[in-house]
Order: C-alpha cells, then structure tokens, then sequence
C-alpha cells in the first residue's frame, strides 16, 4: 500500500486502507470522512443537509386530526428529490399542559404551504426543496413511529431540562408527495417546539 502523510489522513483526503477520499467523501472514504468531522459532515459540506424547527411553542391537534397543528415537513409533488429525515427532536417550553404519547405520522401533501423557512446547515448554500408548517389541513393521516412520552409534570422533574433528539438515521424517507407530521395523542396549548434534520438527494 502507498505511504500517504499523517495531514493527508487527517484532512480525510485519504482512508486508513488506503483509498482517496474525493471532496463529497465518496465510497468507502465516506465512513472515515464522517468519523473524523462528523457524522453528517459530508451532506452539510455538500449543501444536501437542511434543518427546520418551530420559531415559537406550538399549540398540537389530537391524534390524527386533519386540522393538524405542530410541525410537518413534506416533500412537494414533482420536486425530482427524496427527502430522507435524518433526526427528529423536541422539547416543552413550559410545564407541560397534558399527558400523552408523542409520534410521527405520515399523510399526502396535501395543504402544506410552507409558512416555516429550511436552513441549508451550508449556511449560505442553496435552498431546499421542502416545504415546512406548523399547521395545515392534510391527508388522512397515519401514526408510522412513536417516539416518547410526555406528561403535566415540571419540565425540569419528569424529562429533564433539555431538548430530546430521536436519530431516524434514514429509516423514513419522502418520495415526492409525501410529509411526516409530529403526532400527540392528546391536544395541547402552546407548548412544544419541535424539529427535523434531513437530507436531499436525487429521487
């Protein structure tokens, strides 16, 4: 195998075993391009990664309603990407006002209009495809992945003070037409704030 430098390793331009890493952190470089800086390091780099989260505590719609509130993310139809959601997280602003369970359903896009703006985590890089809300009048609905619990307790005694990040780690990914919803089996005042984390790649 040839020698290649200490530096050229640790600015990942070459893997342990030998093989170069282009720019992107293509083949099997990816795996130690990520582990060095990161593990999404190469899609941000890339300007493929993208964040949304609600911009204030959002009142939630009970279960699978279709006059939903909370924060959807959805993949319009004909935007050519797949849109593969990578974390989703959450947090109670305030004590909270219920208890129940908290999820992710699924629904067509049907009355996303996109009143919460993406972030490229490339700051400055280009724009999503994605359109993100915090309310709208949706599909029919499907509970896909629950993801926690939540209660009336004191933020600061049932969950702890910080927020909760569930890694889906590419396990739903939206073809074009498609949203994933947060989900409360209850209704309840304003007070989560949520978040997604996803990738866009060619469909």
């Amino acid at each position: 195998m040839p020698q290649f430098s200490e530096i050229q390793v640790r600015k990942g331009l070459v893997a342990p075993n030998g093989a170069v890493v282009d720019q992107q952190g293509s083949q099997d470089g990816v795996a130690f391009a990520d582990a060095i800086h990161g593990e999404y390091a190469a899609a941000a780099r890339a300007g493929r990664l993208f964040m949304a989260s609600n911009q204030a505590a959002v009142a939630t719609t009970a279960a699978l309603a279709t006059t939903w509130t909370g924060l959807g993310l959805c993949n319009p139809s004909g935007s050519k990407k797949l849109i593969i959601v990578r974390e989703f997280s959450w947090a109670l602003s305030v004590v909270g006002p219920a208890a129940g369970a908290l999820g992710l359903m699924e629904a067509p896009d049907t009355g996303m209009a996109g009143a919460i703006t993406p972030r490229c985590c490339r700051y400055g890089a280009g724009g999503s495809v994605a359109l993100v809300d915090d309310g709208a009048t949706i599909g029919t609905p499907v509970l896909v992945k629950p993801i926690s619990t939540y209660g009336t307790g004191a933020i600061t005694t049932w969950q702890g003070a910080g927020p909760q990040v569930a890694k889906l780690d590419g396990q739903i990914i939206l073809p074009a037409g498609r949203s994933i919803l947060t989900y409360t089996l209850t209704a309840t005042t304003a007070a989560f704030i949520f978040g997604f984390l996803w990738e866009e790649v060619d469909a």
